[in-house]
């Protein structure tokens, strides 16, 4: 029985190096990230860097925008000339509405599709895709794929924590009171994705505490499960991601790091300066 033909789908949330995407052929639809009003196809036409850069430094309305169901509908009429199936893992339905676009597409153009919600983004993401392409280069049929990678999906951790509330102010996430009180006080909040959504965990008071917090996370998840792998991410803040990459190696020197820049579709909401860290549970 010859091996069955895979297209792998994803978005540009999910953090893949080019060189990844290269190497596997992975099909990446880009979102949109709005500033005053114009487009641009995030990581085509503006890098997460210059989108920060333009952030940190304009004033105005800074936003994004799911894919269009077009774009998606011009792929797989074109995929399903080529390949059997195809596989496609997005980010988070409940933060943008490009699972359903692709879904619906698929459907339009009777491509036959796996999809999966990660309830995600980022590095998350990004270890599904990575982890779905090595089961399927093992041989394993794509319904025990699909079992597989909806098992992870409640072990997967995002915490954000923006350096201050600017931006969550500005996208309607907190109120005007609660951001000069964050202020005077300087609080930050730590927020997580779980179930899809963005929550306040937790709050506190200094970037020590921040970390603290962080380190004690990954602890807890160790006592019972296995993690060989954390990423810190950061909105364009390379020097605070190196301190809390220093901090991961010297507690958990056996744990393999990288550094990732924020997706975008986060960076809107959280701003310039966030910092963050994932891993998934296995």
């Amino acid at each position: 029985m010859n091996k069955a033909k895979i297209a792998w789908i994803t978005d540009t949330t999910a953090s893949l190096s080019k060189e990844f995407i290269e190497q596997h052929h992975i099909h990446v639809i880009p979102l949109h990230v709005v500033i005053n009003d114009e487009f641009y196809k995030e990581t085509v036409e503006i890098t997460e860097e210059e989108f920060y850069e333009r952030m940190k430094n304009e004033e105005g309305k800074f936003q994004s925008s799911q894919p269009s169901i077009s774009d998606f509908v011009d792929l797989y009429s074109k995929l399903k000339e080529e390949y059997d199936f195809g596989v496609a893992i997005h980010a988070s339905s409940l933060l943008t509405g490009t699972y359903q676009s692709s879904v619906m597409a698929a459907e339009m153009e009777d491509f036959k599709l796996f999809a999966l919600d990660s309830q995600t983004g980022s590095y998350p993401l990004s270890f599904l895709i990575k982890r779905g392409i090595e089961l399927a280069e093992q041989g394993l049929e794509i319904h025990d794929i699909m079992s597989q990678l909806n098992g992870l999906l409640d072990q997967t951790r995002l915490y954000l924590v923006p350096s201050n509330l600017d931006q969550l102010h500005k996208s309607g996430r907190v109120s005007g009171s609660q951001k000069i009180l964050a202020s005077l006080f300087n609080i930050k909040p730590i927020l997580s994705i779980e179930e899809g959504a963005a929550k306040i965990k937790d709050k506190v008071r200094t970037e020590k505490k921040v970390i603290a917090w962080l380190v004690n996370k990954l602890k807890e998840d160790l006592e019972t499960k296995s993690v060989k792998k954390v990423a810190i991410v950061h909105a364009n803040d390379i020097k605070k991601a190196t301190e809390l990459e220093k901090v991961i190696r010297e507690t958990f020197p056996s744990i393999e790091t990288e550094i990732l820049m924020l997706i975008t579709v986060a960076g809107v909401h959280t701003g310039v300066g966030t910092i963050g860290l994932s891993w998934v549970c296995e």
